[in-house]
């Protein structure tokens, strides 16, 4: 569903005065989660671990599929739950492009056990940087807002101008085209390092296919191996 189906999305000119410092105000300082530098240096692309790893590195979802609130309390998520973040995550996004005064339309959903918000439409790219690495920026500022909102930590996913969705496509090619590989030769291969997310598209692919991989390296050449069935 978009921003506009679920809460007559406004225009970016008829925002409310003091809503972009409302929701700047969100995001919590000086409490370590973002380097000083970010802002400036639009952050490279391993620079916030989205925790989408296989190995769930600060996965906030526990096995019994709940997540943890501020202070560490287990809670439950619901569908409501993931529609408020959603609509906590466009709005924010929403300022932001306020902000730098780009036009661009906002649509959630929800799959799954996360909400998702996207940005489609005019000039993006500047919003997702070479490898991705100011959008994954942009994700965990917007991640931040909405925690600070709920309480939960979010696994909310942030796209803009459809990227991550052609990204997927692309990995989850190189996952399978990997797996073949690796099936046929029976030795390991090594894949190029990739962010967090890019990793955890490429784990899904290697796992349908039936084989396992895992990542080792530290950030930012953190890279997915993938090993024999076996």
């Amino acid at each position: 569903m978009s921003h506009g189906e679920s809460a007559q999305a406004e225009t970016l000119g008829d925002r409310q005065p003091g809503a972009v410092d409302d929701a700047f105000a969100e995001v919590p300082a000086g409490d370590g989660a973002i380097p000083d530098d970010v802002l400036d240096s639009a952050a490279g692309p391993d620079a916030f671990e989205v925790a989408e790893d296989a190995e769930g590195l600060g996965d906030p979802v526990l096995s019994d599929g709940s997540r943890r609130r501020d202070g560490d309390s287990p809670a439950e998520v619901t569908q409501a739950d993931l529609e408020q973040e959603g609509e906590i995550a466009a709005d924010y996004v929403e300022a932001l492009l306020d902000i730098a005064d780009l036009d661009g339309d906002i649509d959630m959903d929800v799959e799954g056990d996360r909400a998702l918000v996207s940005v489609v439409g005019g000039e993006l790219d500047e919003l997702v940087g070479g490898k991705g690495e100011v959008l994954d920026a942009l994700q965990e500022l917007t991640r931040l807002a909405v925690q600070r909102q709920t309480g939960l930590r979010t696994r909310m996913m942030l796209d803009v101008g459809g990227y991550r969705a052609q990204r997927r496509d692309e990995l989850t090619e190189v996952g399978r085209d990997a797996a073949a590989e690796v099936q046929e030769t029976g030795v390991p291969k090594r894949l190029s390092a990739m962010t967090a997310f890019e990793r955890k598209v490429v784990h899904d692919a290697v796992a349908a296919a039936g084989l396992r991989s895992e990542s080792e390296g530290e950030d930012p050449d953190r890279r997915v191996v993938v090993y024999p069935a076996g």
